[in-house]
């Protein structure tokens, strides 16, 4: 069952239930009339078996209410088609006792008290059919059960020695009430269409206007995205702006040490080319703009030609770059070129961050799938960064090298569908991961 008609039923149940008072109080009234009505004119003791019959019924019904408004007056779901299922019974039963009234009084009350037990019944079809039952398998049942309560009365006080003429009579009877069922059931169907449809309409506004809400709400969060993108660039980009400054002016005052001052205008230089890096990156990570081609991966050797590319980096900074793979090491599902870019903006990062030891870059099973390490003898990461690193962009700025690089690589990760983290190693550095799910080969093919 789709969500949209689990929802539409659940609100027919929930409106039968919530009507359902009154037409019960209106049963009581019926039944303590009836009585007054009739107990001079018909056998008390039939009479008195109908009205304990009718009345239980209607103290069931009470009982069954009362339950609904007590568990589930607020339920969804399962929970509310099976109780309604459960007692389905409950309401063609009570047809079926108000209908045998007819046993009472056809034929044994005066004809003035015989119309008015027919109007009464037809009443409550018409009450049937004018409420909002909650299926109309129940409404058919409880019209059904009605109408042939009422019919084998008509045929059990059938005079068979009254000849034709009361044949007629009876026949004539019966077919008023077989049209009158046909046009209940004829009626009580296009109603409770009528409802289902006006539900249904219900329902798919609801889930426009929720659309509407998480389309603005995802508009929302993209503009504070774009902000704090904006807000950790700025920050990223003024420390070594402002450092070349402090430089130019220092080379002015004191041109002797020009030699220490270069290495120095040199090195800012080289953080604001790797912040620019790290901009374009994130720019270029568009969902709208990239295709995923995901295929099986070789990690050893996507593990292996990434740290080639980056030994010249950690050969100049003193820093022993170590791979580890198992040498079965299999193969993954992904993109290997966008995640040969992910893997590699991470070792960038650890390598930028690291001032002494080594970066260790390896592949290693783990619950049935293949993880990719990156260890490092950084500072480590403090706990308000490894906060804001799911989230994308930090909600501000940050010190150099976390909030651009890791952005990105968050961003692709994203697109890729490979779940990162992070960890602090307590002063001895930082590790993150990659999970990547397993290419399970499938069994050679039979010729």
């Amino acid at each position: 069952m789709s969500p949209r008609e689990s929802w539409v039923n659940t609100q027919l149940a929930h409106t039968f239930m919530r009507h359902a008072q009154p037409t019960l109080h209106a049963a009581v009234l019926v039944i303590l009339v009836t009585v007054a009505m009739l107990y001079r004119h018909v056998d008390p003791l039939d009479l008195g078996a109908w009205a304990v019959a009718a009345g239980s019924m209607t103290l069931l019904r009470y009982a069954i209410l009362r339950a609904y408004r007590t568990r589930l007056a607020e339920a969804d779901g399962v929970a509310l088609r099976e109780f309604m299922s459960l007692h389905s019974w409950a309401w063609p039963l009570s047809a079926v006792v108000w209908g045998a009234l007819m046993f009472v009084v056809y034929h044994r009350a005066p004809v003035e008290e015989q119309l008015l037990c027919m109007l009464m019944l037809s009443g409550i079809a018409a009450t049937a059919v004018s409420s909002s039952p909650p299926s109309l398998r129940t409404f058919s049942a409880y019209c059904n059960g009605l109408g042939a309560s009422v019919l084998a009365a008509l045929v059990w006080h059938m005079d068979f020695g009254g000849g034709v003429p009361a044949a007629v009579d009876t026949g004539a009877e019966m077919a008023v009430v077989l049209v009158f069922l046909a046009v209940a059931h004829v009626t009580g169907r296009r109603m409770y269409r009528a409802r289902h449809i006006s539900l249904q309409l219900q329902f798919d506004r609801q889930e426009l206007i929720k659309a509407l809400e998480e389309r603005k709400r995802a508009v929302a969060d993209a503009e504070a995205v774009r902000t704090r993108f904006i807000a950790s660039a700025a920050h990223e980009l003024r420390r070594p702006v402002h450092a070349l400054g402090l430089y130019a002016d220092w080379l002015t005052l004191e041109p002797e040490f020009a030699t220490q001052i270069a290495r120095k205008i040199a090195d800012s230089t080289r953080k604001i080319d790797n912040l620019f890096d790290s901009l374009f990156s994130l720019a270029g990570l568009d969902p709208a703009s990239l295709t995923v081609h995901t295929q099986p991966v070789d990690l050893a050797a996507l593990i292996h030609t990434v740290a080639e590319e980056h030994m010249p980096l950690a050969r100049e900074k003193g820093l022993r770059l170590r791979t580890r793979t198992r040498a079965a090491a299999g193969r993954a599902l992904s993109d290997p070129v966008l995640l040969a870019r992910l893997v590699g903006s991470l070792l960038s990062n650890a390598l930028r961050n690291t001032h002494g030891g080594g970066v260790l870059l390896a592949a290693r099973p783990r619950r049935g799938q293949w993880r990719i390490e990156l260890w490092d003898t950084g500072a480590g990461i403090a706990h308000e960064r490894q906060q804001t690193f799911p989230q994308g962009i930090p909600q501000q700025g940050t010190a150099e090298g976390f909030g651009l690089e890791l952005a990105a690589i968050y961003r692709l990760s994203q697109l890729l569908g490979h779940p990162v983290g992070m960890a602090d190693r307590q002063g001895r550095g930082s590790v993150f991961w990659v999970e990547l799910a397993r290419y399970e080969a499938g069994p050679p093919g039979r010729g």
